[in-house]
């Protein structure tokens, strides 16, 4: 947990640098959903490799890839789930 907060603190540094407050707010809500919208995506089996969440949560293939290695990370997904190519087959 501290980590997930130091992490959040170097990360809001270096947006701060480039992003006003405000919007700088706004998008960690909104990636705040994302991440959570993935994580259920992922539990319930809807998202099945990088591909398919890409479709369900409309975004990149890159920041669905990015998503699930971040969550792996966190230990918030089964490592496994982060093992997707970008066509969404396991690796």
């Amino acid at each position: 947990m501290c980590q997930s907060l130091v992490d959040k603190v170097a990360r809001s540094r270096q947006l701060t640098a480039i992003a006003e407050p405000e919007l700088l707010v706004l998008f960690e809500d909104w990636l705040e959903e994302l991440e959570a919208e993935a994580i259920r995506a992922v539990r319930e089996g809807h998202a099945r490799g990088t591909a398919d969440l890409a479709r369900r949560l409309k975004v990149s293939s890159k920041g669905a890839n990015f998503l699930l290695s971040k969550l792996s990370r966190e230990g918030k997904i089964d490592a496994l789930h982060a093992r997707s190519d970008t066509n969404g087959k396991t690796i």
